[in-house]
């Protein structure tokens, strides 16, 4: 998988400054950020739920394994 470096970066940030103008470009840039901050919310909250779903059926699971041994020792 190709890497991007810093010289890279350096070239689409002036082709952008050139097609969009030094005006516009800071408003993009924030507008990307947005964009960029929501979708990390979003990642991150379908973890935290797929985590907490684990967290309780490990939970589900453990209750079940104690009941059987309780059963087991009576």
């Amino acid at each position: 998988m190709p890497t991007i470096g810093w010289f890279e970066i350096l070239i689409v940030v002036g082709i952008a400054i050139v097609v969009l103008g030094p005006k516009d470009f800071p408003i993009m840039l924030k507008k990307a950020g947005s964009w960029i901050g929501t979708a990390k919310r979003y990642v991150s909250n379908i973890q935290n739920e797929v985590s907490n779903l684990e967290i309780d059926e490990e939970k589900k699971i453990d209750n079940e394994i104690k009941k059987e041994t309780k059963k087991d020792e009576q």
